[in-house]
């Protein structure tokens, strides 16, 4: 049977006074480590910038949740990084360690058994330590070469024991390197979507028109001299509520859509013996191929249109990419 008393009730107000003083507590915490800072951290971002290896990053418990989110994102950002847990380092894994790696271990009191054991090892490696802890005078913190002071007062928990505002200063501390590295490394935001080619950034920056654009006989086009009648047929057949005009030799000459036909039929023009040509729209929205996918949207919404037409450097039409398109692609 549970030994925890019954759940007590609790008033709103408590609950939100709460929440209040725990994102109270975390950013004093957070802001004090700033006041902190001292030149440890420039030589820990110098020294990870000029390793040839790797950050390993590593830590027990609440520490090593946080250590494996700051693995990621420097990772993410530029900066070779993974997690390798100290309980499994001392069975095999500090094999993966190398003396052109970088370690930065964690740990709020500094005297974590696992990671004591792993300190010698590393020192007759050669392999340079960062000690990212709230205990100065830890056994951790002597035996590192540089030391990133996390300490807090006090955690928001209101027992004072569950590792909350010192996790979320651990955090801190890891997305302030990452942030430091990556602009050091004048990381950019395609560099970012090379690491996420699954994600909507990547999809934006990663795809371009020539990807999802449609060529061949699926673009719809007719020569100047079609007639009204072929002109439909075309549009039709090929479902882009639009039809490209060109000459003998594929140059864009023009555009005719759906929304022309509209204006026109309101208009009370008699089009049973026109020619594509003369109720073509003559300077039509064009892309290039190698454009991001995400160009061609934009130029959509800042248009109202729903398609745009693709052409290489000489106006050769190649292809015409549709907004459903790039919503299948995700790219919107």
């Amino acid at each position: 049977m549970s030994t925890l008393q019954a759940t007590r009730p609790v008033q709103a107000a408590q609950i939100l006074q709460l929440a209040v003083s725990t994102f109270s507590i975390e950013a004093e915490a957070i802001l004090a480590m700033a006041q902190r800072l001292d030149d440890d951290f420039v030589q820990v971002v110098q020294r990870m910038l000029a390793t040839r290896g790797r950050v390993v990053v590593t830590g027990m418990g609440k520490s090593g949740h946080v250590g494996r989110k700051i693995a990621a994102t420097l990772a993410s950002t530029g900066t070779p990084a993974f997690f390798v847990h100290p309980g499994e380092a001392s069975h095999g894994d500090l094999g993966m360690v190398t003396a052109d790696d970088v370690v930065l271990a964690i740990s709020n009191s500094g005297e974590s058994a696992e990671i004591a054991v792993l300190l010698p090892v590393l020192k007759r490696l050669g392999v340079p330590v960062v000690a990212m802890t709230g205990n100065r005078e830890s056994a951790m913190a002597r035996h590192a070469d540089w030391v990133l002071n996390t300490h807090v007062d006090k955690e928001a928990c209101p027992l004072n024991l569950a590792p909350t505002a010192s996790t979320t200063a651990q955090m801190a501390m890891g997305d302030a390197l990452a942030v430091a590295l990556l602009e050091a490394r004048g990381f950019k935001a395609e560099d970012f979507a090379r690491s996420h080619p699954g994600g909507a950034l990547g999809r934006r920056l990663l795809t371009h028109v020539a990807d999802v654009m449609r060529a061949g006989d699926a673009v719809p086009r007719v020569l100047p001299n079609a007639t009204f009648s072929a002109l439909m047929r075309e549009m039709s057949a090929k479902g882009m509520g639009a039809a490209a005009i060109v000459d003998a030799q594929g140059v864009l000459q023009g555009i005719f859509t759906d929304g022309d036909l509209r204006r026109r039929i309101e208009a009370g023009a008699d089009l049973r013996h026109v020619t594509a040509g003369e109720v073509m729209y003559a300077s039509p929205r064009q892309i290039s191929p190698d454009a991001l996918a995400a160009d061609a949207a934009a130029m959509m919404e800042a248009h109202r249109i729903t398609s745009v037409l693709v052409t290489d450097t000489d106006k050769h039409l190649v292809g015409i990419i549709h907004i459903g398109d790039l919503m299948r692609a995700k790219v919107i």
